[in-house]
C-alpha cells in the first residue's frame, strides 16, 4: 500500500512511519517544515508540504494515495477551539474525497472525557458530538462515513503513549515537577491512566490500516490503567524529588495544565482490539521507561 501519514514527523507518526516503511508499504508523509521534510526523506518517505489547515493539500494526499493515517493535531491546550475545528476540517476534507473509493481513514483518538466510573470499552460510544465538542467530534463524523464506501478506524490512543523521546504528557508532568521541586498527583492518586509503549502504537496502527474492518473503534493500550500515585512516584525517584498529593481544588495553580488530565481517571480494556488485529504488545511498560532513566536525561 501506499499510505499517507499526517503528523508524520510527530511522535507516534514517526514511529507509524517506520513501521509502515518496515512492512514493505510506501509512505507520503506530510510536512510543516525542511526540518520535517528531511527526516523523513532519510527514512525513505516520500514529502508532501503542507500543515493541518492546508485542506487542498490534505485532499490531494488522501485522493493520491491506498489509505490515510491521520495523526497531526495542533494541540493547542489554551485553545482547544482550535485545535477542535482544524481537526473536523481535516478530517472532513480527507473523507470527503474517499467516499465511495473502499480506502481506510484511521484517525486518532482520546480516551479521556467517557465519563465512566470504569475503564473504557471499544464498544462505548464517545459521547463528543459536533464541532464544538473535543476533537472537534471527530471519531463520530469518520465512523458516519463506514456506508459511504470509506473504511473508518478510530485509534484510541492511551493517554501516554511512552518511550525514549517522548514529548507528551509524561514529559510535562516531568518537567512541572523540575518546576515546583516535588512531583505531585491529585487527590489521593487513586484513578489509573492507560499506557502503551510507543513502538506497540505504532504497530497496532499498521495492522489496522492493513485489515481491520470499517467502522472499528480500536484501543491502543497495552497497560489498562497505572495509578497516577504510582507514575508520580517512579517521577520523583527519577529526579530524587519528593512526592505529594495536590487538593483537586488547586491542580491548576499547583500542576498548570496538566493537572486538568493528570486529576481524570483514563483507564480503558483492550481485549477487542487484541482478538481483531491479532496485537499483543511486547514493549516496555512506563514503570520500566521511567526506571530507565530516559524522561530524566
Amino acid at each position: 500500500m501506499r499510505v499517507f501519514v499526517t503528523g508524520a514527523s510527530g511522535w507516534i507518526g514517526s514511529h507509524a512511519v517506520d513501521e509502515l516503511l518496515a512492512a514493505g508499504h510506501q509512505v507520503l508523509g506530510l510536512a510543516r517544515s525542511d526540518a520535517s521534510a528531511a527526516a523523513l526523506a532519510a527514512e525513505g518517505a516520500e514529502v508532501l508540504r503542507g500543515d493541518l489547515d492546508d485542506l487542498d493539500v490534505l485532499r490531494r494526499g488522501a485522493e493520491s494515495t491506498d489509505g490515510t493515517v491521520h495523526l497531526a493535531n495542533k494541540h493547542d491546550f489554551a485553545h482547544p477551539e482550535v485545535s477542535n475545528a482544524a481537526e473536523r476540517a481535516a478530517v472532513q476534507a480527507i473523507g470527503d474525497v474517499l467516499v465511495g473509493s473502499d480506502r481506510p481513514l484511521l484517525i486518532a483518538g482520546g480516551l479521556a472525557g467517557f465519563g465512566l466510573e470504569r475503564p473504557v470499552t471499544e464498544t462505548d460510544v464517545n459521547p463528543a458530538v459536533g464541532p464544538d465538542s473535543p476533537r472537534g467530534g471527530a471519531e463520530r463524523l469518520v465512523l458516519g462515513l463506514a456506508g459511504r464506501g470509506v473504511r473508518p478506524l478510530v485509534a484510541r490512543f492511551a493517554p501516554t503513549v511512552h518511550g525514549a523521546g517522548d514529548r507528551g504528557f509524561v514529559a510535562a508532568l516531568v518537567a512541572t515537577a523540575r518546576a515546583r521541586g516535588a512531583a505531585g498527583y491529585v487527590g489521593d492518586g487513586s484513578h489509573r491512566w492507560a499506557a502503551v509503549h510507543v513502538t506497540d502504537a505504532a504497530r497496532a496502527v499498521r495492522l489496522a490500516v492493513e485489515g481491520a474492518p470499517a467502522g472499528s473503534v480500536l484501543h491502543v493500550v497495552a497497560e489498562e490503567g497505572v495509578p497516577t500515585r504510582d507514575i508520580a512516584a517512579a517521577i520523583g525517584r527519577g529526579l530524587d524529588l519528593p512526592v505529594d498529593a495536590v487538593d483537586p481544588a488547586r491542580y491548576a495553580a499547583e500542576l498548570g495544565w496538566i493537572g486538568s488530565f493528570f486529576g481524570q481517571d483514563v483507564s480503558a480494556t483492550n481485549d477487542r482490539t487484541r482478538a481483531l488485529l491479532g496485537w499483543e504488545p511486547t514493549g516496555p511498560t512506563l514503570a520500566d521507561d521511567l526506571a530507565g532513566g530516559s524522561y530524566f536525561a
